[in-house]
C-alpha cells in the first residue's frame, strides 16, 4: 500500500509532467529541431552504401521517420548550398552561385529563420548553418545566435571551428598525405585521433551541447532550434574511441572505374584528370586511401553521437512529442569516385545527401526514393508550421503531402545549378543530365548505371530525353554576385557586423591560426581589428 509521503511524491510528479505537457499549449504549432550535418554523403548505415558508418543515432532517426534515398543539394558546395536553403532561392536566382551572402545584394529576401520570427517562435542557433567566415552568417530573424567565445561575436562572427583553442591529433599534420609539408591554407586531406577526454572541448561538442541546454528550458512558444556542425568535413580530426569502431583492414573502398573520365567533355576531363593526379593517385601511391576514409567514416561516427545527443534531450524533454526535426547534410563528398576527393561536381556523389524528416504528421519508419531537394524545406516549413510567405518566390516545393503519405508522392525533376550561369544538373529517380553550357553535357541512366561510368549524351537516341530534361532549368541565370573583401568591405559595429563596400574595418584572421615548431597549435596572439 502507498504510504501518505509515496502519494504526496507521485502527486507532485503528475503535477510536473502534466505542467511540462502544457507548455506553450495554447499554440499547437509544432516546434522545429533543424539539425546540419557538413559534408557527410550518404554513407550512413541507415542508408545502407558502401562504404558504410556506424550512425545508431541517426539510423534511430530514420527508423521513427521519412528518410529519403534521393536527396539532393542545393548547391554544390557549402556557400551556395546554404545560401539556397536559408533563402529558398537556387543561385540560378540569387547570383550567389560562389557566395553565401545572399543577404548583402539582396536584403529584401527573407530568411527561413525570419519567417520563423514573424510567425512567432522563439528562434535559436548555434554553429555551421551558414557558411564559416566572418560575415556569412545572416543575423537577421534569430533570438540568439550562440558563438563560443567573445572575440568571435567581436570580428564579424567568424565561426573558427579549428583554431588555437580547439583540441588537435598531438603531431601536426596528422596524416601521411601531409607529413613534411607546411599546411599556409586549409586542412584538406588531414585525418587524425584526439584524445577521448579532449572530446567536449571540440567546436562541435560545444554547439551541440549548448543545443542540449536550450531543450532543456521551459519555452513558452513554439521554437525553431537550428544547430550545425563542421563534422565530417576536412579536418578528420575526431576523438580516438571513434576511429576505434572501424577495422582499418576491413574497410571497403567504394567502387572506382580506372577509365571513367575518358567519356567527358574535353574540358571537364582535362579539369578532372589533373584534380586526380593532384589527390587521388598521390593517395594511391602513399597507400593512403583507406587510411582517408577511416578519418572520415570516424568523424561520420563523431557527427552522429553529437546529433545523439541531441536527440536524446529532445526524447526526454517536454517538447518529445511536438517537434519535427529535420537532418540535413549540405552536400555529398568524393573519395576517389571519378577521380575526385571533395565537392563541386554535378555527380551523385556531390549531390546526394542525408536527409530525414520526424515527428508530428511525418510517417513513421518510410525509406523513399522519391527525388527531392533541400530547397524543398523552406516551403515545407511554411506549410507545416504556418508560416507567412515570405517577400520572395520560393524555388522549392512543400513536402508535406509526401511526409504524410510517402507512397503517394510523384517522382519529379530537380535542379541543381554549378558554378556559373548555365552550368547545372536535372535529376530524377532514373536520370541524369549534366549540361556545362557551351562545353559539353552528359547524360546518365541511373537504373542502370548507378555509379555513373558510361556518358550517353552522345547517343542520337537520347535527343528527344535531354530536350526534355533541359525543360526543367531556368531560361536565364542571375549574373554572379560580387565578391565581398573581408578587409574593406565588411564594417564591425560591436558585437555585430554589417557589410558597406569599402567602408569596412575588419582585419580577418589566418584561416588557421600558426603552428609551433612542436607541432601543436600555438597560441599566439589572435590579429585584431583594426582601429
Amino acid at each position: 500500500m502507498m504510504n501518505r509521503t509515496s502519494l504526496v511524491l507521485l502527486n507532485c510528479c503528475t503535477l510536473l509532467v502534466v505542467g511540462l505537457s502544457q507548455v506553450h499549449a495554447d499554440d499547437p504549432r509544432p516546434n522545429v529541431l533543424f539539425l546540419a550535418v557538413d559534408d557527410m554523403n550518404d554513407w550512413i548505415g541507415c542508408l545502407e552504401t558502401t562504404p558504410c558508418a556506424v550512425t545508431p543515432n541517426i539510423d534511430r532517426l530514420a527508423s521513427r521517420g521519412v528518410n529519403f534515398t534521393n536527396a539532393h543539394t542545393a548547391g554544390v558546395f557549402c556557400a551556395p548550398s546554404r545560401a539556397a536553403i536559408f533563402s529558398g532561392q537556387y543561385a540560378s536566382t540569387t547570383g550567389c552561385y560562389s557566395t553565401p551572402n545572399y543577404f548583402v545584394g539582396h536584403p529584401e529576401i527573407e530568411s527561413l529563420p525570419m519567417s520563423f520570427a514573424k510567425a512567432g517562435y522563439t528562434t535559436l542557433g548555434a554553429g555551421k548553418l551558414f557558411h564559416h567566415p566572418a560575415g556569412a552568417i545572416d543575423q537577421r530573424g534569430w533570438t540568439e545566435f550562440f558563438l563560443r567565445n567573445q572575440f568571435q561575436r567581436e570580428n564579424g562572427w567568424p565561426l573558427e571551428s579549428w583554431s588555437s583553442e580547439t583540441p588537435f591529433p598531438s603531431r601536426f599534420p596528422a596524416s601521411v598525405y601531409n607529413e613534411g609539408q607546411a599546411i599556409t591554407g586549409g586542412l584538406f586531406l588531414e585525418w587524425g585521433a584526439i584524445p577521448n577526454e579532449k572530446e567536449d572541448a571540440m567546436a562541435d561538442s560545444i554547439r551541440i551541447n549548448w543545443a542540449v541546454e536550450q531543450l532543456k528550458k521551459k519555452h513558452d512558444k513554439p521554437f525553431f532550434l537550428a544547430c550545425g556542425i563542421y563534422a565530417p568535413h576536412f579536418p578528420n580530426y575526431c576523438p580516438q574511441k571513434y576511429f576505434d569502431l572501424y577495422d582499418p583492414a576491413k574497410i571497403k573502398l567504394p567502387p572506382y572505374k580506372e577509365d571513367d573520365l575518358q567519356d567527358l567533355p574535353l574540358k571537364v576531363r582535362r579539369q578532372k584528370e589533373n584534380r586526380k593526379r593532384q589527390h587521388h593517385d598521390k593517395l594511391v601511391k602513399l597507400d593512403a586511401v583507406d587510411d582517408a576514409i577511416h578519418g572520415y567514416l570516424a568523424c561520420v561516427s563523431y557527427a552522429d553521437a553529437m546529433m545523439g545527443r541531441v536527440l536524446d534531450a529532445l526524447e526526454s524533454s517536454p517538447y518529445a512529442d511536438n517537434t519535427i526535426v529535420v537532418l540535413w547534410s549540405d552536400h555529398g563528398y568524393h573519395h576517389g569516385e571519378k577521380g575526385d576527393w571533395g565537392k563541386h561536381t554535378l555527380w551523385e556523389r556531390t549531390s546526394n545527401v542525408p536527409f530525414i524528416w520526424a515527428g508530428p504528421g511525418v510517417a513513421n519508419g518510410i525509406m523513399t526514393d522519391v527525388t527531392v531537394s533541400l530547397i524543398d524545406m523552406y516551403p515545407t516549413m511554411v506549410e507545416i508550421c504556418d508560416l507567412p510567405k515570405p517577400q520572395q518566390r520560393l524555388e522549392g516545393e512543400s513536402l508535406a503531402s509526401t511526409l504524410k503519405q510517402p507512397s503517394a508522392a510523384k517522382d519529379r525533376n530537380v535542379f541543381l545549378p554549378h558554378m556559373n550561369p548555365g552550368e547545372y544538373a536535372i535529376i530524377n529517380r532514373d536520370w541524369r543530365y549534366i549540361c556545362y553550357g557551351e562545353d559539353g553535357e552528359e547524360l546518365y541512366d541511373l537504373g542502370t548505371d548507378p555509379n555513373e561510368w558510361n556518358n550517353l549524351a552522345s547517343d542520337e537516341k537520347y535527343v528527344d530525353l535531354k530536350a526534355e530534361l533541359r525543360k526543367s532549368a531556368p531560361v536565364t541565370f542571375a549574373v554572379p554576385e560580387p565578391s565581398l573583401n573581408l578587409r574593406k568591405d565588411l564594417l564591425v559595429e560591436g558585437e555585430t557586423f554589417r557589410w558597406v563596400k569599402g567602408k569596412g574595418n575588419y582585419t580577418p584572421l589566418p584561416k588557421y591560426l600558426p603552428y609551433d615548431s612542436g607541432g601543436a597549435p600555438s597560441s599566439g596572439d589572435r590579429i585584431k581589428k583594426s582601429k
